[in-house]
């Protein structure tokens, strides 16, 4: 009886106790990047001066106005998506293309201005009296306008313009970094 009884209690214990699955966790880890980048979605805009000479019969009428150029702006459209991310300006000269040679004395053939480009609340500007771009500007992260305003306006010798056609180009950079 007593083998009776221990095989019941055999039996019994090993039908009360459930068997424990293992479980057990892997992990897919995903990895990837993205490279500091800037890019313009709207990166060239005109500015139409028209007659850059001041009309009239007095002393001034035949130099430049400087009102066809200081305080206009255009705007581009650009983003950064690096913290470290900035801005340059290049101002060139707006330049007679019709009369290349150097004007007689009493008579200018360039204009020089200022470019100011303002990105994120940071402004970047340059001279086009200088050659080459102003300072970088830190920009950082940004979407949106770039708006470039252009000021400072004069002729090397506040002379009477050459007639002829006239071009003149600010460069506006961003450089991506992080």
């Amino acid at each position: 009886m007593r083998k009776l009884i221990l095989a019941s209690a055999v039996l019994a214990a090993a039908t009360a106790t459930p068997v424990l699955a293992q479980t057990t966790t892997g992990t897919v880890t995903i990895d990837g990047s993205v490279a500091p980048r800037c890019l313009f979605t709207t990166s060239n805009a005109v500015i139409n001066a028209g007659e850059l000479a001041l009309s009239g019969t007095g002393a001034s009428a035949g130099k430049l106005d400087a009102s066809k150029l200081d305080g206009q702006s255009r705007t581009l459209v650009g983003w950064c998506n690096g913290t470290a991310s900035s801005m340059s300006v290049e101002a060139l000269p707006v330049v007679n293309t019709t009369v290349t040679s150097a004007p007689p004395a009493g008579f200018d053939r360039v204009v020089n201005y200022t470019a100011t480009a303002t990105a994120n609340s940071v402004n970047a500007a340059d001279s086009s009296i200088v050659a080459g771009a102003g300072s970088p500007s830190t920009v950082g992260l940004f979407t949106g306008n770039v708006t470039v305003t252009l000021s400072g306006s004069s002729t090397p010798g506040a002379g009477l313009l050459i007639a002829g056609a006239y071009q003149g180009e600010t460069r506006v950079t961003l450089a991506a970094a992080n």
